[in-house]
């Protein structure tokens, strides 16, 4: 019998913040990853050894942003890469990362599962509104003059970012199916831990001839790691970010944590504007999401209060309707 094979009922899906792998003010070096991959590993392995079984899924945007600036400054000596191509790098290595720190975590442990990363692929739908209002800034920032000769030669759609020069902005639609749900579930479920859909996967979508082809867009994490949650019927679902606890009003005098937040409550908050659509946002679009259709709770906290916030101690759970 395959020694990792302890089928439990408890599957959980964990969407990892930016934070899990690179931390502000690093610069994304491979020792720093390591580092911050080795010290998630230590918080993950607590739903472990509560008997879960375990799917991971996280973000990737520097990571694929200095895949971008290195295509960029080598490209009159190797080919450019196309989107589709740097998220499924970024896939597969920050899953190498958090592979290894798992492996290591689990062997001094003693306990004799094994991991794997899925390079994801993500189905969406061409005609997504999102193919006709680009609004993902994405790569390095260009000068003004850089930006128009990008623009008239590649098609691409710039924009003035911050002051900071210009960036390429690249649509971001909803994700539709994730192509690898089952044999992510599957694996699961026999006790692997599992590694998915990096990035919010590999956005790809059907040619006329019904085959699959990538396609120059970024899909939200969260959104992608609520629709895999609800394929694949997790009994869990945790987004885990930079706080411990969603707020309302955040980072003002008058912010006003919460424990506990109804569907309904959601989003009304969300309609009236508490939650940006660049940070807190597609997570709580992500829980209602995953809370309406599976009628399952979701919690959202920082990954060093996973262990609390299993506990009900802490984080914020969004309640399905009763």
């Amino acid at each position: 019998m395959d020694p990792v094979e302890k089928i439990s009922k408890k599957l959980a899906v964990v969407a990892l913040g930016g934070n899990a792998l690179l931390k502000k003010g690093e610069k994304g070096t491979t020792e720093e990853q390591e580092k911050n991959a080795a010290e998630t590993s230590k918080q993950l392995y607590n739903m472990i050894e509560r008997g879960y079984n375990l799917i991971i899924t996280h973000g990737n945007g520097p990571q694929v942003g200095n895949i971008l600036i290195r295509s960029e400054e080598a490209k009159e000596k190797v080919p450019e890469s196309p989107l589709d191509v740097c998220v499924a790098e970024s896939e597969g290595s920050i899953g190498y990362y958090l592979q290894q720190a798992l492996l290591n975590t689990l062997r001094r442990a003693r306990n004799k599962r094994f991991v794997v990363t899925v390079i994801t692929q993500v189905l969406v739908d061409e005609n997504d509104p999102a193919f006709k209002n680009p609004t993902k800034p994405v790569g390095p920032f260009y000068t003004k003059e850089h930006a128009q000769i990008l623009q008239k030669e590649k098609k691409w759609s710039m924009v003035e970012d911050s002051g900071r020069g210009y960036r390429r902005v690249v649509p971001s639609p909803i994700p539709k199916k994730i192509v690898q749900r089952y044999m992510i579930r599957d694996s699961a479920k026999r006790g692997h831990i599992v590694i998915a859909i990096g990035g919010g996967g590999i956005p790809i979508a059907k040619n006329r001839n019904g085959d699959y082809e990538g396609i120059e867009a970024v899909i939200d994490k969260d959104l992608a790691s609520s629709l895999l949650a609800c394929e694949i019927d997790a009994d869990v679902f945790l987004i885990l970010t930079e706080v411990e606890k969603v707020a309302l009003n955040f980072n003002t005098p008058d912010q006003k944590d919460i424990d506990v937040m109804s569907i309904e409550d959601a989003e009304q908050f969300l309609k009236e504007g508490h939650f940006p659509p660049g940070s807190m946002g597609p997570k709580i679009q992500s829980a209602i999401e995953f809370a309406k259709t599976c009628n399952k709770e979701v919690i959202i906290t920082s990954i060093n209060k996973l262990s609390e916030a299993l506990d009900g101690k802490t984080g914020t759970r969004i309640i399905p309707l009763e």
